[in-house]
């Protein structure tokens, strides 16, 4: 059951606009950084983790929260819109099922993402003359990153159900996307959602050491936190006013 609505959702997604964003948001912060690090080169002298630093910095607070912002809350525009609750809740898949299709496509999309910011890192460095060897916590970077990003996304999900409109959990996804970096910067990275994704990619302290139990059992308690509200919400939705 759950395949089948993980390949339904899948269907759902090939032909998105909402692809556009994943092809151009991420650039946006790969350009800044690496700007920023050509023209701090006096200052920032540690090469790839110096860049590394600058890319992390515009992306976990700005651009990785949008995008999964935006990408979460199309998920559920489809339903929001008419009258397709009726159908969603009315079919012969659990309201869980439903649920935790949408968040299996966006472990993909998370997964896809943080690939995509690996390419362009390593395509920067060496745009920016940049020869030294690349840092060997790049996976560890980018693996971690993507788990704080399905936390992310989970959180988003649940807002994104629960608000109609398009825009207002896209803002909240931003604002926690900044309050997350303030977060992380004062040691409190793993008791705030938003914080994980900021230090899943050691964002902006590339040289810090990831507190790895308390990171997982951060994601641990939010994923199953999001799920848990989400699957409530729907399991409570009337069909007749949804």
């Amino acid at each position: 059951m759950l395949l089948r609505a993980i390949k339904a959702e899948v269907l759902k997604c090939c032909r998105a606009p909402v692809w556009l964003a994943f092809l151009v948001l991420p650039v946006f912060p790969a350009v800044l950084g690496t700007f920023n690090y050509l023209g701090n080169l006096e200052v920032l002298e540690d090469q790839w983790y110096s860049l590394w630093s600058q890319h992390t910095l515009f992306s976990s607070m700005f651009f990785l929260p949008a995008l999964f912002g935006v990408f979460c809350a199309w998920q559920w525009r489809l339903e929001h819109t008419d009258h397709n609750w009726n159908a969603a809740l009315t079919a012969p898949v659990p309201v869980g099922t439903l649920y935790l299709a949408k968040l299996a496509v966006d472990a993909v999309v998370s997964l896809l993402a943080m690939a995509f910011i690996g390419v362009l890192f390593v395509l920067s460095g060496k745009v920016a003359g940049i020869t030294a060897p690349l840092p060997p916590e790049l996976p560890r970077w980018l693996l971690f990153g993507a788990l704080g990003g399905v936390v992310v996304c989970a959180v988003q999900l649940f807002f994104s159900l629960a608000i109609r409109a398009f825009a207002p959990p896209v803002a909240m996804a931003l604002v926690g996307g900044v309050f997350g970096l303030m977060v992380t910067s004062q040691g409190w990275g793993a008791a705030f959602p938003y914080s994980l994704l900021a230090l899943g990619m050691a964002a902006n302290n590339p040289r810090m050491e990831l507190p790895l139990p308390a990171f997982l059992a951060g994601c641990a308690v939010y994923l199953v936190l999001a799920a848990a509200l989400s699957i409530r919400w729907l399991s409570r939705r009337d069909v007749s006013t949804a």
